[in-house]
C-alpha cells in the first residue's frame, strides 16, 4: 500500500486575495489570478465578491465574451441573471452553480436581479486541455436543491458540488480537468479528513471564521480570507474549525500541464490562438 494514500497533505503556501474590480466597476477580491498567485494549474482565477452596499455590484458583468476555457459561479447570497449569446438564460440564486464551458466561444452577462441586500459569492476560472478549447459552449445551471449535502460526522455538513464525497457524486459532472468543489461547514472544535485525488492541484479558501489544515506536526492555521494552497502528496487533507465554526471551499483538478497563453477573457496555448480568438471575436463568430 502506498503511504502516502491516505496521509494528510501540508499546506504549501498562504495567499490573501488582493481588492480588485471587474465588469462594470463591480468591488471584488482577486484570490488566483493577482501577483502573489497568478494560476495554480488548471485553475486561472478565484474571485470572491461580497457587499451589501449596492453600488459595488449593481452595475454587473455586461455582455462579454469568453474562449477556452469554463467559468465556474457559485452564490451563497443574492441573484445573478446569466444570459448568453447561444440562447440560454438563467438565474442564480442562494446555494446554486453555473459550470459554464466557453469552448469555442461565448458572449454574455452576469447582472445583479436586486437592487439591496448582500451579495455574495464566487467565480472561478478553471482552464481546459488544448483538445477541448474548440468545444461547443455549454453550461450547467443547478439549483441549490439539486446540490447533495452530506453529514459524516456530528458538527459537519459538506456540499458536495462537483467530485464525489462519502460516496456520492457532485452535482456537475462531465469536465475535462475531473473537479472536486466541496463547501465545507465545520462547528468549532470539529475536525474531518476529506479525500482528494492524488496529485490533483487543490487549495481551500476560508470565507467565514478560521480554520487548519494539514498533518498535526504541520498544522497551519487559515483565518477568514486565506488561501492555502495545498502540496500534491498524499490522499486527503485534515482539517478543523478551531475556537468557533468555520466555512469553506475546498478545490481540487487534474492539472493540465500545458502551455497558457492569456489575453483578458481568452485563454488558449499559443499566442497566434489569442490573435484568432480576437480576430473571431470582431467578426462576430462567437
Amino acid at each position: 500500500m502506498n503511504p502516502t494514500q491516505h496521509a494528510s497533505r501540508r499546506v504549501a503556501r498562504v495567499v490573501r486575495g488582493q481588492p480588485t474590480s471587474d465588469g462594470a466597476g463591480v468591488k471584488l477580491t482577486r484570490v488566483i489570478g493577482q501577483r502573489d498567485l497568478d494560476m495554480l494549474d488548471p485553475f486561472l482565477m478565484l474571485d470572491e465578491f461580497r457587499s451589501d452596499q449596492a453600488g459595488d455590484y449593481l452595475a454587473g458583468f455586461p455582455e462579454h465574451p469568453h474562449r477556452g476555457f469554463e467559468t465556474v459561479t457559485y452564490m451563497l447570497a443574492g441573484r445573478m441573471r446569466h444570459h448568453d449569446n447561444q440562447g440560454n438564460s438563467g438565474l442564480l440564486t442562494p446555494g446554486s452553480v453555473q459550470w459554464m464551458t466557453a469552448g469555442r466561444g461565448i458572449v454574455h452577462s452576469e447582472m445583479p436581479e436586486q437592487e439591496d441586500g448582500l451579495m455574495w459569492g464566487f467565480q472561478l476560472w478553471v482552464n481546459l486541455p488544448a483538445q477541448d478549447k474548440m468545444v461547443a459552449p455549454r453550461y450547467q445551471d443547478i439549483a441549490p436543491e439539486r446540490i447533495p449535502e452530506v453529514s459524516p460526522a456530528a458538527g459537519v455538513k459538506v456540499r458536495v458540488i462537483a467530485g464525489q464525497f462519502a460516496g456520492i457524486d457532485g452535482a456537475v459532472r462531465g469536465i475535462a480537468t475531473e473537479p472536486s468543489y466541496l463547501d465545507l461547514a465545520l462547528d468549532a472544535g470539529t475536525r474531518i479528513d476529506v479525500p482528494l485525488p492524488d496529485m490533483h492541484s487543490a487549495f481551500a479558501y476560508v470565507y467565514e471564521g478560521d480554520a487548519s489544515l494539514g498533518p498535526e506536526d504541520a498544522t497551519r492555521r487559515i483565518a477568514r480570507g486565506e488561501l492555502a494552497v495545498l502540496d500534491r502528496i498524499g490522499g486527503a487533507v485534515r482539517m478543523a474549525a478551531t475556537d468557533a465554526s468555520a466555512r469553506l471551499i475546498l478545490v481540487a483538478g487534474k492539472p493540465l500541464d500545458e502551455p497558457v497563453a492569456k489575453y483578458g477573457p481568452f485563454v488558449m496555448n499559443t499566442q497566434q490562438q489569442i490573435v484568432e480568438a480576437i480576430d473571431d471575436f470582431r467578426a462576430g463568430r462567437f
